[in-house]
């Protein structure tokens, strides 16, 4: 989700700018393409007075998986896995209060 936003806001720039006949644009498009290779299903939408409203979505290559997403620990999943991603997100407001503190 955090590179199609980026890739979203360099499309807009280049249209913005008269670029879209650029090389970047090419590549940028073969990058969209390989990401979507797998992407396929149904969605539904509610339309409503102008309103367009996710109501669902399927698809046989989804990630989610009903039997992983849940607050149940099994065998995939040990409470010390979160340790390293929590101290590694945790870092850089680690480093700014340490340097608060000198200051």
């Amino acid at each position: 989700m955090h590179y199609k936003q980026q890739l979203a806001l360099k499309y807009a720039e280049l249209v913005y700018y008269g670029q879209w006949f650029s090389p970047l644009r090419e590549a940028l498009d073969a990058f969209v393409n390989v990401t979507q290779r797998n992407v396929t299903g149904e969605v539904k939408v509610k339309l409503f007075k102008g309103q367009c409203t996710p109501a669902g979505a399927k698809s046989p290559n989804s990630l989610y998986r009903t039997d992983l997403a849940s607050f149940k620990m099994g065998a995939e999943y040990q409470p010390m896995d979160a340790t390293g991603f929590i101290r590694l997100f945790g870092l850089p407001m680690k480093v700014a209060g340490a340097i608060k503190r000198k200051k």
